[in-house]
C-alpha cells in the first residue's frame, strides 16, 4: 500500500485543489534522494494548474501562477516561455494544441500524477495502474498454465474471474471432425493452408493436387479445383507469401526431378525448374517477397530458382531433407548428416546450426523464425531454439519410424504444435509440454501430414494415406466466449495399449 501522503496528494490532484496538492508533495518531497527533484515536481503540479485557470478564462489567476510560482522555480526556462505565449490563446483547442496539454479534467490529471510517481520509490506512491498491472499478470501467468488455451487474450479480459483458476474445456479446440474429404483416389501425402487461410492445398500419391476454397466464417470447406498435371505424386507443397503460386514436389525417386510453379488462380503450370541430369527434387521454400524459391533433394542438389523457374545460385553435395527460408535471408536445411545448416546464397557460405543423432525426417520453423520443430526417426518430435542453438523440449507420445511426416506450428500465438502419427492419430501439444494434450482419431491409417491454418486458431486439417483429408473444427466459433464455458475442462483418456491411461484427451 502507498503512504497516506501520496494519498492525500493524489486525491488533491484529482479534485483541483491546489493549495493543498502544495502541502501534501512537500511531505512527498522528504522521500526523494535528489533535491533538484522537487523542484520539478513543483513545476509540473504549477504548470498544470496554470493550464487550468487558463482554460477557464481566469487569465489573471493564471499570470499570478506564471509570474510568482512558475517563474521563480528557475527551472525549464523554455517550457516557462512556451507556458507564457498561451496567454494570448482564447479558444481551448488552440490552447490544447500549444501547450501539448489534454485540457481540465481527470485525464491530464492523471497523467500529472503518473509523472509524479516517476519521481518516488514504489514505496511510497503506487506506479500507474499498479492493480491493474497485476491482475493482467495473474491473468497471463493462468493463460500460460493452461494447457488448453486457445482463445485470444484479448476476448477473455472482461471474462475472466480471478476469483477461480483458468482453465479452458476444450470447446475452443479443434477436436471436432467436421468434414472428411474424399475426392483424392490414393494415399494424400500433404496438406498446407495457404497464407490467409482461404485457401487449402493437398498433394497425393495419385498425382494430383486439389485446392480447396474455405469458408472462415462456417469453417466449411468445398473443392476449387484440382490440378492433375503431375507425372508422379505429389510429396510437398509450399504457397508464396501472397498466395497467388503454389510450389510442388515429388517423392524421392528418379522420375521428380522437377518443381512445378502453379498460378493458382489460372490453376495452370507457370514454370517448372530441374536442376542437372539425376535430380530429385522433393522439397522446396519461398523467400519472404515471393520472388525466389529454394529446392533440393537427397541426392545432393540444392538450388536457388525465381518465379521463371531460371537458376539463380546453387550448393554442391548437399544432400537435402527439408527446407526452410528466413526472412532475414538465410535458407535453412536439414541433411542426411542429422544435421540442420544455414545457408546463404549472397556469399555462398554456411554454418553449422543444429545437430542431431538420429536423422531428420522433416522440420517447419515458426512464423517468426525462432524456432524450429523437427520429426525424427523413432525419437519424436524436438523443439529447438534457432537463435541460441539449444533443444528446448522433446515431445513425446507419436509413433515414426522413417516414414516422412510433418508437423506443425498453430493455434492462437502458435503456442501448440500437431503432428500425424503412424498410430492413424493426431497429436496435438501445448508448446510447454511434453506430453499431448489432445489425440484426435478418425483416420484409418499413418497421418502423413497436419497443418494449423493460420487465420483461424479453431480449424486443422490432417491427411493420411487412408485417402482422405479430415478438417477439425471447434465446437463453438472461438470469437465467443459465453460466461457458463468458462468451466475446467473434463478430459476422457484414451486407453493405452497395456491398460494404463495414457496422457491425452479421446476426442
Amino acid at each position: 500500500m502507498e503512504q497516506q501522503s501520496a494519498a492525500k496528494f493524489r486525491e488533491n490532484v484529482m479534485r483541483g485543489s491546489w493549495d493543498e496538492a502544495e502541502k501534501s508533495l512537500k511531505e512527498l518531497a522528504t522521500h526523494t534522494n535528489v533535491p533538484n527533484e522537487l523542484k520539478k515536481m513543483q513545476f509540473l503540479l504549477r504548470e498544470q494548474r496554470y493550464l487550468e485557470y487558463l482554460q477557464d478564462g481566469k487569465t489573471l489567476e493564471a499570470l499570478t501562477v506564471l509570474r510568482q510560482e512558475l517563474t521563480p522555480l528557475d527551472y525549464g526556462s523554455s517550457r516557462v516561455h512556451q507556458l507564457s505565449r498561451c496567454l494570448m490563446i482564447s479558444g481551448k483547442k488552440e490552447l490544447c494544441q500549444m501547450a501539448k496539454w489534454t485540457g481540465k479534467g481527470a485525464e491530464s490529471r492523471q497523467l500529472l500524477i503518473d509523472k509524479m510517481q516517476a519521481f518516488l520509490p514504489p514505496s511510497v506512491m503506487l506506479p500507474p495502474r499498479r492493480m491493474r498491472t497485476l491482475l493482467d499478470q495473474a491473468m497471463e501467468s493462468q493463460i500460460h498454465r493452461c494447457p488448453l488455451h486457445n482463445v485470444p487474450s484479448a476476448a477473455l479480459r472482461d471474462n475472466v474471474s480471478l476469483l477461480v483458476d483458468h482453465t479452458c474445456g476444450n470447446d475452443f479446440f479443434p477436436t471436432e471432425n467436421s468434414q472428411t474429404l474424399s475426392d483424392h483416389t490414393d494415399e494424400v501425402w500433404f496438406c498446407r493452408f495457404s497464407p490467409d487461410g482461404k485457401k487449402l492445398a493437398t498433394g497425393s500419391k495419385d498425382y494430383s493436387i486439389i485446392i480447396w476454397d474455405v469458408d472462415l466464417d462456417t469453417r466449411e470447406i468445398k473443392m476449387d479445383k484440382s490440378l492433375e498435371s503431375h507425372p508422379y505424386g505429389v510429396q510437398y507443397l509450399a504457397w508464396s507469401p501472397d498466395g497467388k503460386y503454389l510450389a510442388s514436389c515429388g517423392p524421392p525417386d528418379e522420375t521428380a526431378d522437377e518443381v512445378w510453379i502453379w498460378d493458382v488462380e489460372m490453376g495452370e503450370v507457370k514454370s517448372k525448374f530441374s536442376g542437372s541430369d539425376g535430380d530429385c527434387l522433393t522439397t522446396c521454400a519461398w523467400d519472404k517477397d515471393g520472388k525466389q524459391l529454394v529446392t533440393g533433394g537427397i541426392r545432393g542438389q540444392f538450388y536457388l530458382c525465381d518465379l521463371d523457374g531460371q537458376r539463380l545460385s546453387e550448393f554442391e553435395g548437399v544432400r537435402v531433407q527439408c527446407l526452410a527460408f528466413l526472412g532475414d535471408g538465410r535458407v535453412l536445411a536439414a541433411d542426411t548428416h542429422h544435421r540442420i545448416k544455414s545457408y546463404d546464397f549472397s556469399d555462398l557460405t554456411d554454418g553449422s546450426l543444429i545437430q542431431e543423432t538420429y536423422p531428420i525426417m522433416s522440420f517447419t520453423c515458426d512464423r517468426a523464425g525462432r524456432y524450429a520443430l523437427i520429426n525424427m526417426a523413432s525419437q519424436g518430435i524436438h523443439l529447438w531454439d534457432i537463435e541460441d542453438k539449444v533443444l528446448v523440449r522433446k515431445f513425446q507420445g507419436l509413433e515414426q519410424g522413417y516414414y516422412t511426416i510433418h508437423s506443425c506450428f498453430g493455434g492462437v500465438d502458435e503456442k501448440f504444435i500437431a503432428s500425424g502419427s503412424e498410430d492413424y492419430k493426431v497429436h496435438i501439444w501445448s508448446i510447454n509440454q511434453e506430453k499431448p494434450v489432445f489425440r484426435l482419431v478418425g483416420h484409418t491409417k499413418t497421418v502423413n501430414c497436419v497443418h494449423w491454418n493460420p487465420a483461424c486458431p479453431g480449424m486443422l486439417a490432417s491427411v493420411s494415406d487412408d485417402c482422405t483429408v479430415k478438417i477439425w473444427t471447434t465446437k463453438d466459433s472461438p470469437d465467443e466466449l459465453p460466461s457458463s464455458r468458462r468451466s475446467s475442462c473434463h478430459p476422457q483418456w484414451e486407453p493405452s495399449s497395456n491398460g494404463s491411461s495414457s496422457n491425452g484427451y479421446h476426442c
